[in-house]
């Protein structure tokens, strides 16, 4: 395991007091490690987890040539391009069963979607574009030139072959992948442990709700936004409140978090100028670094690890982010989220980018890298246009709720004019 030193020794550039966005979820790859433990899942238990090994397909999927939809089966060798097909209906395939009769040239039968597909046939005609012979539904009608041999079967096997990977280690389960698993018959999945991570709060103008307001108190809204975040990455949560700005206090509070957690978020302490409780006592109790971080808003932010002193576990992995509420919120989404990902066994933590046109001009000074709450909304022509929601202060959280996805100006990333094309974060799945 590195220590923070070793890490910072291998990144070009390494600058704790201007570091670059980029180089921080290099640092942030280096330093955590995934979780070892797994087990299986019953599939309503499965459902956002990630995958601790590859799962093998049982069967073939679909089990049998089948119908792709209602229609009439026969042997497509018989189409010609010029000249309609006369058919004569033997019988009606259902689905759930095979169809028990014998057919040959000249034959079709009848047959619905999903049903196996009559043996020695291999095409399929929409019910829809067939006309009976004379009125007479004994025989049916294929105009020319409207089909090829093998349109409209399913072959067995086309959608997962048996004894070939249906689902890999690493992905996070999804609604389909559960769908996925059920039609394999798989009762249950592979899944690595859900992630432990503590969370709180600290400072003394910090208030627990329910608390009467006093002046120069804030109520805390960080650990709320935290826990939905959380939640919403399938971690599980440890909720340990506010912490006020005492030594004795904030050194349980860690040792604590630290012997229950696979990582510890903790909010405030961590700026220029602050109290400097919490830092001295992370970097008593740990392998801390402090940057400053060239981006807006955020910029302060501790990393490292909580050592456990007498115990068989190594200690957490520590994010200790700013106290404005917006802050926490875009540090979380760059820079904790991919790396619990990484934590949870994920192998695509890299947060996806979505390409939007800025419907207005946006000041940005290049030397640092910016997330301005935004709105992604369709255009007239289809395309995608972002417009900033407001004000952008760090500690604005209306604007944040009012957003649903963050606009990523990057660190070489100049001023911003109208129609420009933007990388924007966003929001559904992650908060």
């Amino acid at each position: 395991m590195k220590t923070i030193a070793q890490i910072a020794a291998e990144l070009h550039g390494y600058d704790p007091q201007a570091l670059p966005a980029s180089a921080v979820l290099d640092f942030l790859q280096q330093l955590v490690a995934p979780v070892t433990e797994s087990n299986h899942q019953p599939l309503f238990e499965a459902l956002g987890k990630v995958l601790s090994e590859d799962v093998i397909s049982p069967m073939d999927v679909p089990p049998h040539d089948n119908s792709a939809m209602d229609g009439y089966a026969f042997d497509g060798s018989q189409l010609q391009t010029h000249v309609p097909l006369k058919l004569k209906v033997v019988g009606t395939a259902m689905a759930g069963k095979a169809w028990a009769g014998t057919a040959g040239l000249g034959d079709c039968v009848k047959i619905m979607t999903g049903a196996i597909m009559p043996a020695g046939f291999d095409t399929v005609v929409p019910q829809e574009i067939v006309t009976p012979m004379n009125g007479d539904a004994a025989f049916i009608i294929i105009p020319a030139g409207l089909l090829k041999p093998g349109d409209n079967r399913r072959l067995r096997g086309e959608d997962l072959a048996q004894g070939r990977p249906a689902l890999l280690k690493g992905q996070v389960v999804t609604p389909a992948r559960l769908g996925l698993a059920a039609s394999l018959g798989l009762p249950s999945l592979p899944c690595w442990r859900p992630l432990r991570v503590a969370y709180f709060s600290t400072g003394d103008e910090i208030l627990t709700l329910g608390e009467p307001p006093r002046e120069g108190a804030v109520y805390d809204s960080n650990r709320y936004t935290t826990f939905g975040l959380l939640k919403r990455l399938g971690c599980e949560v440890i909720d340990m409140g506010v912490i006020k700005d005492d030594p004795a206090l904030l050194e349980a509070a860690f040792r604590s978090a630290a012997a229950q957690a696979d990582a510890i978020i903790t909010s405030g302490g961590v700026s220029v100028g602050e109290a400097d409780y919490t830092k001295a006592m992370m970097k008593k109790l740990g392998d801390v670094a402090f940057w400053r971080i060239a981006m807006r808003p955020g910029r302060p932010m501790a990393v490292g690890r909580i050592a456990m002193q007498e115990s068989e576990k190594s200690g957490a992995v520590l994010f200790g982010l700013p106290g404005n509420p917006v802050a926490v919120m875009v540090t979380f989404l760059a820079f904790v989220r991919p790396a619990l990902l990484q934590m949870m066994g994920c192998t695509d933590s890299a947060p996806p980018l979505l390409k939007a046109h800025s419907q207005e001009t946006i000041r940005k000074k290049a030397g640092r890298t910016e997330y301005q709450r935004g709105w992604v909304s369709s255009a007239t022509d289809g395309s995608l246009q972002v417009r900033t929601t407001g004000n952008q202060g760090s500690g604005v959280l209306s604007s944040m709720a009012e957003a649903n996805g963050l606009i990523v100006l990057h660190h070489e990333q100049g001023n911003v004019a109208a129609g420009d094309l933007l990388d924007v974060l966003m929001f559904d799945g992650a908060i």
